[in-house]
């Protein structure tokens, strides 16, 4: 089977290069004003997301409880408590900061559009994969925060659980509601340019990616890792992607589930959005943290679910 290289992945690669050599557009100090286009980006990001967003397939959806109890789980429950398994061997700053960095990728909701279009291939629960997608975001402007609450210091007094869903809220969750309240009039024009609104998305996460890598280069975060350090996080990528998939496997065995069932669970409990942790990582984080190497681990597992998910599909759609 011939292996594609996802452009997005490339494009993210580019964008840190670009990054390292010009970060002066990127930096707090520049004229461009990125984080205002930044912002305004991603309210219209989940504005045009809340016009896909089908009342009537989510309502419908929540007939396969089990699944969808199932999944939720395992994307906001079962992934950061594997991630606690290993805060007691952390010890350094630097160790706490990257800990914290695959805590925030454990604590994301799953990607839309992937997870629909794998569950696809592979000849799962459409259905099923499409609700869950959808849901998991929606979910993830209320769970995420919480455990990020639990583990940023104090200290640094730039963490106020309140302003974050207020930012959210206006940020997130008024662009859905508005683009639902106006799918009668938008959602045809909307299907009818979902490729040009799905380069749109990628763009406002690329400009928000060089920003973020801007100032860490500009920081000197990255001086401290290593060759070796980037693959033993990649070897910790890859367990925690196998320990969620095999776990769920095994949970959707003892709840009798057909084949069909047990992929859409797989596939979805096991991804994570990026969309969502470049647009989470400006609000959730404090100014003062590295948001460079926080976006680190998620944009790893991002390439790396991509990979891993398409020769699963692949192979499950020859049954």
């Amino acid at each position: 089977m011939q292996m594609k290289i996802d452009r997005f992945v490339l494009a993210i690669i580019g964008t840190i290069i670009l990054s390292y050599f010009f970060p002066q557009w990127g930096s707090t100090s520049s004229s461009v004003p990125l984080d205002t286009i930044g912002s305004i980006g991603v309210s219209l990001i989940f504005f045009f997301y809340g016009l896909k967003l089908s009342p009537n397939k989510i309502k419908d959806g929540l007939k396969n409880w089990k699944l969808h109890v199932l999944v939720q789980t395992a994307t906001f429950l079962l992934f950061p408590l594997l991630v606690l398994l290993f805060k007691p061997f952390i010890m350094s700053e630097e160790g706490i900061n990257l800990w914290l960095a695959f805590l925030f990728l454990a604590a994301l909701p799953s990607t839309v559009s992937s997870s629909v279009v794998m569950v696809s291939i592979a000849k799962g629960n459409i259905p099923a994969a499409i609700f869950n997608a959808s849901i998991s975001g929606l979910i993830g402007i209320a769970i995420t925060p919480l455990w990020l609450d639990l583990f940023i210091p104090q200290s640094s007094g730039d963490f106020n659980l309140g302003e974050i869903y207020i930012k959210l809220i206006i940020e997130i969750l008024l662009p859905v509601i508005l683009g639902m309240a106006l799918q009668r009039f938008g959602q045809k024009l909307a299907n009818t340019y979902h490729r040009q609104l799905t380069l749109f998305d990628k763009s406002v996460i690329l400009l928000i990616i060089y920003k973020s890598f801007s100032r860490s280069f500009e920081d000197r975060i990255f001086e401290d890792i290593s060759i070796a350090d980037l693959l033993l996080i990649g070897l910790f990528i890859l367990l925690l992607f196998f320990a969620v998939y095999h776990i769920i496997g095994y949970a959707s065995k003892a709840l009798s589930f057909s084949i069909e069932d047990r992929i859409t669970a797989q596939f979805c409990g096991t991804k994570k959005s990026l969309v969502h942790g470049t647009v989470f990582s400006a609000i959730l984080f404090p100014p003062t943290f590295p948001i460079g190497l926080i976006l680190l681990p998620i944009m790893l597992y991002h390439a790396m679910q991509i990979l891993i998910i398409s020769v699963l599909a692949s192979k499950l759609g020859q049954r």
